[in-house]
């Protein structure tokens, strides 16, 4: 489909007082652009003078006539060809961080294709995670989106980048929230019900076995860059796990902590770590959320378990983490529509869950999933922008 910018977004001058405007014509039954230099003068020079300016008037009427029939029979050409022009003409380029993990993946890639085919927007993907991606926003205001932070753990710097006019709060990507904690496999419970809890996992490290030193238990910790693994490093000292005999494991990616819990739990072996919800795998598995058995405390939390190498945490439990969009301020101001579809779209963890396993189970990545979901779920993400870019959104999903 091509996209035609309005030429009076476009204009600039030679510097002479001449407005160089981008004019479509039509060359060969294509559309294509072609600077013309309009000159605004009190008289025109002509081989005997100049012209009055009663000639003058008639070559403008005779020119504006002209360019009424072009611009008729244009807008005609444009019809057949099927031509659209973006909804905001001052959407531009945007940048969307795409973070490695499924849901966030699938996110980043729905909002390319809204942003692209129904805002008009340049909307790139780039690499994202969740502690290196904040810092960059409030620092470089780039990446312009990223669709998911879980910012519990971030949310003083966050919070200070929105008061310094830097960031905004877009919206609840998950309406219910995230759920966060270390998990065990249920079959693990049911044959030793104190698992369910952190005092009763300490008291067998052996079941959870170390490959690299069967002597010891193993916990699976996040992968780096991701914030939840400076909480579960303090976490894992306030529990005092490596004296109960654990050892810290880095799974290196999102990849390495998928498959390390599914090999165990299809070999119906021992796995402690940390996941969440919404995702695939805990609509797979059957797990059991441990009981930490500490009442969440706030400072504690903020100045404490969430900060790197804190010198004494304490034990703390998770709270629902609370999971939104997060944009640069140069987006929201130059792209309103456009940040309005970003604040609106959210998702139910009850339907994520199921989409996510759909995903995992058809082994798609994030470009398919996210055109799945828009071919196939019409009722939500319509809700979620006007009809006009529904319709073009609609539009360039009928010719994939």
């Amino acid at each position: 489909m091509l996209n035609l910018q309005q030429p009076e977004c476009n204009k600039e001058t030679n510097g002479q007082g001449v407005v160089n405007v981008p004019m479509v014509v039509l060359v060969n039954g294509w559309a294509t652009h072609e600077n013309r230099s309009h000159q605004t003068l009190n008289h025109d020079r002509s081989e005997n003078g100049y012209q009055t300016a009663a000639a003058n008037g008639r070559i403008r009427s005779q020119r504006i006539g002209k360019m009424k029939k072009v611009l008729t029979g244009l807008a005609v050409t444009l019809g057949v060809l099927g031509v659209t022009f973006p909804a905001s003409a001052d959407c531009g380029r945007v940048t969307i961080s795409e973070m490695n993990w499924a849901s966030a993946s699938i996110f980043a890639h729905i909002d390319q294709y809204i942003l692209s085919n129904g805002y008009g927007c340049e909307a790139e993907l780039v690499p994202g995670d969740t502690m290196p991606t904040s810092v960059s926003m409030i620092e470089k205001s780039e990446p312009d989106i990223a669709p998911e932070m879980w910012i519990n753990s971030i949310r003083e710097s966050l919070d200070q980048g929105v008061s310094e006019g830097k960031i905004e709060y877009a919206g609840k990507i998950l309406t219910d929230g995230g759920q966060e904690g270390w998990w065990v496999p249920r079959y693990m419970v049911e044959k030793t019900p104190e698992l369910a809890t952190v005092s009763g996992l300490l008291k067998h490290p052996e079941l959870f076995p170390n490959p690299e030193d069967p002597s010891r238990g193993l916990f699976m910790n996040c992968p780096s860059g991701w914030n939840c693994q400076i909480i579960n490093d303090n976490l894992f000292e306030a529990f005092d796990l490596n004296a109960a005999g654990f050892d810290m494991g880095d799974p290196g990616s999102a990849a390495g902590l998928d498959g390390s819990l599914t090999k165990a739990y299809e070999r119906g072996e021992g796995w402690l770590g940390y996941y969440w919800a919404p995702t695939a795998f805990l609509g797979k598995f059957d797990m059991v959320k441990v009981d930490f058995e500490a009442t969440h405390d706030d400072d504690e939390w903020n100045n404490c378990i969430a900060v790197v190498e804190c010198s004494d945490p304490k034990p703390n439990d998770w709270l629902a983490s609370e999971v939104y969009s997060v944009t640069s301020k140069g987006f929201a101001t130059k792209s309103p529509d456009a940040y309005a579809y970003v604040s609106a779209r959210s998702f139910e963890n009850s339907f994520l869950n199921k989409f996510l396993k759909w995903a995992d189970e058809n082994q798609v990545g994030g470009e398919e999933a996210a055109e799945h979901f828009l071919k196939n779920n019409e009722s939500i993400w319509t809700q979620w922008v006007s009809p006009e870019v529904a319709s073009k959104v609609k539009s360039s999903l009928s010719q994939t």
